[in-house]
């Protein structure tokens, strides 16, 4: 019912950018978060970045501070997640979330829906 999919993954090298794209399906009356995870081979998924419903407020994991930036489209069913200054160790399948909601912790737990993935390759 509720669905997910993201794009722009590629491979670029260090230092290098890319901007992933995502949008989501599936009515629904409540105001939702979306986000970024992503997992790398041998590594558990992690958080990468989120933002609120209204795009007002975007959380982001540590090692990406400063060089990711993720923004809310409009309609509110997009999103999107600038990497710059990207580092081998970004190097993952990014995968778009939905959240069940708006304002909470945005841990895995809290997502409703998951994309299928793209693939971002950052080569030395």
């Amino acid at each position: 019912q509720v669905q997910v999919e993201e794009s722009g993954g590629g491979v670029v090298p260090p230092g290098g950018s890319l901007r992933l794209s995502c949008t989501t399906s599936g009515r629904t009356f409540s105001f939702y978060a979306m986000g970024w995870f992503r997992q790398a081979p041998g590594k558990e998924r992690e958080f990468v970045a989120a933002v609120n419903w209204s795009g007002g407020r975007t959380t982001y994991e540590d090692s990406v501070k400063g060089r990711f930036t993720i923004s809310r489209g409009n309609p509110k069913n997009t999103v999107y997640l600038q990497m710059n200054s990207l580092k081998p160790e970004d190097t993952a399948v990014y995968y778009c979330v939905r959240y069940n909601s708006d304002g909470y912790e945005y841990s895995g737990d809290n997502v409703r829906s998951w994309g299928q993935g793209t693939q971002v390759t950052v080569s030395s």
